[in-house]
């Protein structure tokens, strides 16, 4: 089978959840099933700045043969004049790139394709530039997260862009663009041969903004087990991975700063707080890290992981991983959503505030509580999201959607 990979940013590195996400599909489609399943021919589409050019390619081509092209999403200003002429969201105006469709079109003419995979319904406009039948995976709704969007976070901040106005005209503005958002979104999804979400809920709430169009919830392909990495500093050591771009990972992180991590200091002195990421919080027990080379570095052995999110959709990847590298998790209930994991077996839900400092000081005085969480939490991995049988359910989700008809933008 020959699949077309469209994306609005490169897997390499994995240096956030989305990217990281792409990078064990792409594992995935490269391995032999276990049923011997078939082989899988992709070529992946994927802007990126030209310097680093040689290097994703160097590190994808074992997984895929890398088409990347020399662009980058719109500033936001910009953007925001093209939504505002196209009548479309920010974030669709922001990733419509031209470079990108028109390889898109030049790649499917030349070499054929049975089906395009497109990551995120960004990558729709450039995918259905193929002309072929197109399988949309959805990492996560786009109008949920808007709906719960801080009107200064993400999206809603660039459709202000370009003007100063009072909270209530930013609170408007915020909900006038989610509408757009749902509606472009749900517009996707019918133009999709197949939809794929990552839970049953993501799901459902696609199919209930697309009626009639064929959304399946297909889990993450993930590993049971990886290695940790070297030790971080504290007793515990506690990641926080900030990550790069995305409003609601900051906000969360420095509600976390504020209102948490003093609690667990003074509970824990010998406790370091380790944030990775675009951070800008400072203090004698907190360290800050770039984004690392190696992913490894940002879940040490013996520390643990804290996601403080109060706005999110689809899956935590950053959770995954830590579960696979042996890291216990504490997260809030919105960053827990999508797991299928249950608070006190797999990991640890709290709110935000006390009641998240509260779990994390019972976890790190607790090592029979931490074990259990990690041993747990690999199973799930194992029975949920296990590489091999999910291989073969995403090559009949590509051969049904290969069998329909697409057309184009």
């Amino acid at each position: 089978m020959r699949v077309l990979w469209v994306a609005t940013k490169a897997p390499w590195p994995p240096r956030d959840g989305g990217r990281l996400l792409q990078l064990e599909t792409l594992r995935l489609l490269a391995a032999r099933g276990d049923a011997g399943d078939g082989e899988v021919e992709v070529e992946l589409v994927a802007p990126a700045p030209r310097r680093e050019h040689a290097a994703i390619a160097a590190a994808l081509a074992p997984l895929c043969r890398p088409r990347l092209v020399d662009a980058r999403p719109l500033p936001l200003p910009l953007a925001a004049l093209r939504a505002a002429l196209r009548r479309e969201p920010v974030t669709a105006a922001r990733h419509r790139l031209g470079a990108v469709a028109r390889e898109v079109a030049r790649v499917a003419a030349e070499n054929g394709v049975d089906v395009v995979h497109a990551e995120q319904a960004q990558a729709m406009p450039q995918a259905l530039a193929a002309g072929r039948p197109v399988l949309l995976r959805a990492q996560n709704v786009e109008s949920e997260l808007w709906r719960g969007a801080h009107p200064d976070s993400g999206a809603a901040a660039t459709s202000l862009a370009l003007t100063k106005t009072n909270a209530g005209a930013r609170g408007a503005l915020r909900r006038s663009e989610a509408a757009r958002v749902e509606r472009w979104e749900a517009a996707m999804v019918r133009r999709a041969a197949l939809t794929l979400a990552l839970t049953d809920r993501d799901a459902a709430t696609l199919s209930s903004l697309a009626p009639g169009a064929r959304v399946e919830a297909l889990p993450v392909p993930f590993p049971a087990e990886l290695p940790a990495g070297p030790p971080l500093a504290g007793a515990p050591a506690v990641s926080l991975l900030v990550g790069a771009g995305w409003q609601p990972n900051r906000e969360g992180a420095e509600a976390f700063v504020a209102r948490s991590w003093p609690l667990v200091h003074r509970a824990l002195p010998s406790a370091r707080l380790h944030l990775f990421g675009e951070a800008s919080a400072a203090g004698d027990s907190i360290t800050r890290h770039a984004p690392p080379a190696d992913p490894a570095v940002a879940f040490a052995a013996g520390s643990i992981l804290v996601v403080p999110l109060a706005v999110a959709s689809g899956v935590r990847m950053k959770v995954l991983e830590a579960w696979a590298r042996g890291v216990p998790a504490v997260a809030t209930p919105a960053a827990a959503a999508g797991l299928d994991a249950t608070n006190g077996e797999e990991l640890l839900v709290a709110e935000m505030g006390e009641p998240l400092a509260n779990a994390l000081v019972a976890l790190a005085r607790d090592v029979a509580l931490t074990e259990r969480l990690v041993r747990s939490a690999r199973e799930l991995l194992r029975r949920r999201h296990a590489p091999g049988p999910l291989r073969a359910r995403l090559l009949a989700c590509y051969a049904a959607a290969a069998a329909t008809a697409s057309g184009r933008v």
